[in-house]
């Protein structure tokens, strides 16, 4: 598979811009799949509840959705796109997955971070994966990373590759993506953003791109800069995803002991 990711700066609220950009840098791309950042169409820094509602999109109904299910159709790929997400009363921060054929599935981030948790509700999807074809994806979103169980809950569901939209701030997650992959033999895509945002007054909030791409090895395949766009890809082999043992005599799942475990 050909897999990869496009890290950017979104403008804030400038939704149809955003897509556009998007849309331009995808448009001559061969890929089997991308990953693109966390709310990666209306930015990240939202005011209120009102602002993240007006921002927030139907799924599959909304501009975001609807354009990357066209560019899914013209360029034959697998498009994991973060967003926020307006369902009832609710507003969720959300990734969508695309593919030619449609909309393939929804996750829901279940582990908000700081002020998300003031315009967004948990998630409620669980941790879904989908199969398509080459491979099985699940997805987590940015803080979810910090929660093993997360990545676990993935790779114990038959997710050959983690898909990670991420607006992250603290410096240590992209490390940290080397030891979810190891300890659960997956490749994983981190798509995050670069640039900043200060908005109402609020501390400005610097995002530190370094998007990249993990084998079940821990290997970084590539690690984008911090500060600057980058569109990038790699192939890989999905079945070194699904060789689980580590020595002759020790298999990483069929050597758990879940008795043993404090949940």
């Amino acid at each position: 598979m050909r897999v990869g990711y496009y890290q950017f700066e979104p403008v804030f609220g400038e939704v149809f811009t955003n897509l556009e950009r998007v849309a331009a840098e995808l448009e001559i791309i061969d890929c089997d799949l991308v990953v693109l950042p966390e709310l990666a169409m209306t930015g990240y820094q939202f005011l209120s509840p009102e602002e993240t509602w007006n921002l927030a999109e139907p799924i599959p109904e909304g501009p975001t959705t609807t354009r990357c299910l066209e560019l899914a159709k013209a360029r034959s790929m697998i498009m994991v796109v973060g967003l926020a997400e307006r369902a009832g009363t609710r507003c969720y921060n959300s990734a969508v997955v695309v593919g030619p054929s449609g909309l393939i599935g929804v996750y829901r981030k279940v582990h908000l971070f700081a002020e998300e948790t003031l315009f967004f509700t948990s998630g409620d999807t669980g941790f879904p994966v989908w199969n398509i074809g080459e491979a099985t994806i699940g997805v987590l979103i940015c803080f979810d990373w910090i929660y093993p169980e997360a990545a676990r809950t993935l790779a114990l569901k038959g997710a050959d590759l983690l898909c990670h939209p991420a607006n992250l701030v603290l410096p240590y997650c992209p490390d940290a993506m080397v030891t979810r992959c190891l300890e659960n033999r997956v490749f994983s895509i981190t798509a995050n953003r670069v640039g900043s945002e200060a908005r109402g007054g609020k501390p400005r909030l610097s995002f530190i791109g370094q998007s990249e791409i993990v084998s079940p090895s821990g290997t970084i395949l590539h690690r984008a800069p911090s500060g600057q766009s980058e569109l990038y890809f790699v192939d890989i082999d999905v079945k070194e995803a699904r060789q689980k043992r580590i020595t002759p005599y020790n298999d990483l799942f069929r050597d758990r002991r879940p008795s043993c475990y404090f949940v």
